[in-house]
Formats: structure tokens, C-alpha cells, sequence
């Protein structure tokens, strides 16, 4: 939790109408989109002038949340997000703690910024951009820690069926549909709370989970024919390249969840999703792990990344080719 000197600022700051921006991680999830705009619609009923700024675009399947099409998108409008950043009175900074995971551009124009920031995060190591913090890697996601920051505020009273339903999506995402080791009571608590404001659970399960297309599926076909198994590491692993993405129209998001089917074999309890990105010129890692393995530390030791304990990602500059084969000759090397 947050100081109670923090929170008297915080207050004093949101007392009086401001210009204040939103801003989640490059290549947004669930819980980075629900909760900029579970903030965005809460601060919009405290009068004040909030935009939401994304790195880049999100995944179809998050269109449907409440006020996404306002997102504005730094990476195809630079210079009016860089104006209206210019402008802005407060920043707050949600689901990441270092500016780098907004990407090289976005990061460069942060940085230039004489602004106010916020931070609520729930991963490990932040960086000391923000004035005010509030990080904790007890927490399973941050649309928890911003339904606690709304608590804190004593504004619990403002959470309608529109903000009860961007922190819900947050939540059931990254939680991995409530079975993930940081699921607590609490979580439960917060939830039953949120539909008690109205979410209709069902409804944004089936958006998230149960709506997808045929191109979808066919990647998802794809990636289970080319996964690898590994007994004597416990691991398995898939590949998608950026031809078989192209082959089945690949649109952003299409591979949202794959990398958790690696887990669901039987004595599998560490998994890897390898995907070619080639206008980006690296490969898009997604890690992911069952009981003691951390995945957050080997992510930051041999691919530039982090995250959680259980799931993280990376990436590399090497081919796909060149990238499974270090990953293999990393998992001879622990094993010795």
C-alpha cells in the first residue's frame, strides 16, 4: 500500500481538475488495457481531462472494452500524442516500471518530459522515474492494485459496471482465468465486488476466450504441430515464424495464450514461445513455468526481459533458428 502521505498528495493533486495521461506497456495485455481505461473512466468522473496513450495498437480481442476506440496510438500519431503529452499536468504509468517497455520512440519522448509521474505496477525491479509509487509484487495484477488505489483514494463509491469491467478483464487475464499461484482470497474479494457492480462475467469471458477467428485457430493448429518436447528438462517449446504468420493473415493478438498450452502435459513444468517478428528484426519470447523455476530471472539473464516468477518474456536478436538452438544449449548448461 501506499503512504498515507503519498495518498494525501495524490488527492491533492486530483482535487482540482487536471490534464492528465494514461500510458500502459508496448504490446498491451489484458491487464495493461484494463486497467489504463478502468483509471481513464474513474478519473473522467473526478472531472478531469484524461487521455490514454498506448505505445502501439492492442489485440483485436481487447476492442471491445469500454472507450478503446479513444486510445490514442504514440507510434502512428507521434507528434499529436508528443503535443498532448506536452501539455498534460500528471502522468500515470500502469502494468510496467521502466520506461524502455514503452519501446525506443516512446521511451526517448518520457524521458525529454518535465511531468509528474505515477507508477502502479506489479512486477519486480522498478525503475525511479515516478514521484509516486505505488509497486508490489505481491499482487497478481495491477487492476487489482488500481481497484486498491481507487479504495485508498476513499473513492471506492465511483466503481460502476464500466470501471468494475475493464479491472475484471485485467484481473481474469492475468490470473489466468483465477488459477495462477498469486490468486488470492483477496482476488476473489475484489471480483465478487466487481460484479456486484455489475460485470457480467460471462459476457467478458466470452469476448477474451470463446470468440476468435478462423485464422486463429489455424495458427493455434500450427503452433501445437510445431511444438517440441524436451522430457529430460521437463520443457517444451513452439515456433511460429513470420512466413506461417503471414500464411494465416496474422493479426495482433492472434497468438494471445498459446505459450500456456506447453504446460498442460503432463511433467512439463517450464515452456517457451518462440515468434519471428520480422519488422521488428527479433524474436518475441513468452515464458512460462509451474512451481520453483523462475522464469523472471532466466528472461532477464539470457534474453533481455523479466516479468513473474511464472511467466515472463523476452526476446532476440538472432535468427529463429539460432534463437532455439541457444535456448537448448542454455537448458544443457542449467541441467549440468
Amino acid at each position: 500500500m501506499m503512504t498515507a502521505n503519498e495518498i494525501d498528495a495524490i488527492k491533492n493533486i486530483l482535487a482540482s481538475p487536471k490534464k492528465i495521461i494514461i500510458i500502459p506497456h508496448r504490446n498491451p495485455d489484458g491487464d495493461a488495457m484494463g486497467s489504463t481505461l478502468g483509471l481513464y473512466h474513474f478519473l473522467l468522473k473526478q472531472k478531469h481531462q484524461v487521455t490514454v496513450i498506448s505505445p502501439n495498437e492492442f489485440p483485436n480481442f481487447l476492442a471491445w472494452l469500454p472507450a478503446s476506440e479513444k486510445v490514442l496510438i504514440f507510434e502512428k500519431e507521434e507528434h499529436k500524442c508528443e503535443d498532448i503529452l506536452d501539455k498534460s499536468d500528471f502522468i500515470f504509468t500502469l502494468d510496467f516500471n521502466a520506461l524502455h517497455r514503452t519501446g525506443d520512440i516512446m521511451k526517448a519522448s518520457l524521458e525529454k518530459l518535465d511531468k509528474t509521474f505515477m507508477m502502479i505496477d506489479h512486477h519486480e525491479l522498478p525503475d525511479n522515474y515516478a514521484k509516486y509509487t505505488f509497486s508490489d509484487t505481491t499482487y497478481g495484477s495491477t487492476c487489482e492494485m488500481v481497484y486498491d488505489f481507487i479504495d485508498q483514494l476513499s473513492e471506492k463509491n465511483l466503481i460502476d459496471k464500466t470501471i468494475a469491467t475493464c479491472l475484471y478483464t485485467g484481473i481474469v487475464t492475468d490470473s489466468g482465468s483465477f488459477r495462477f499461484p498469486k490468486t488470492t482470497g483477496k482476488t476473489h474479494r475484489i471480483v465478487a465486488d466487481l460484479i456486484d457492480k455489475g460485470v457480467e462475467n460471462n459476457k467478458v469471458h466470452n469476448q477474451l476466450f470463446d470468440t476468435s477467428s478462423y485464422n486463429r485457430l489455424l495458427i493455434l493448429g500450427k503452433a501445437l504441430q510445431n511444438m517440441k518436447l524436451l522430457p529430460e528438462f521437463k520443457t517444451t517449446y513452439i515456433t511460429l515464424s513470420q512466413a506461417e504468420l503471414d500464411s494465416f493473415n496474422y493479426q495482433k493478438g492472434d497468438t494471445e495464450g498459446i505459450v500456456n498450452y506447453g504446460l498442460s502435459i503432463a511433467g512439463i513444468d517450464f515452456t517457451a514461445i518462440f515468434i519471428e517478428n520480422t519488422a521488428e528484426g527479433i524474436i518475441k519470447i513468452s515464458f512460462r513455468s509451474e512451481g520453483d523455476f523462475d522464469v523472471n530471472q532466466f528472461s532477464r539473464n539470457y534474453f533481455g526481459g523479466g516479468g513473474h516468477k511464472n511467466a515472463a518474456g523476452g526476446k532476440s536478436d538472432k535468427t529463429l533458428q539460432e534463437t532455439v538452438l541457444y535456448f537448448e544449449s542454455i537448458l544443457k548448461e542449467i541441467k549440468k
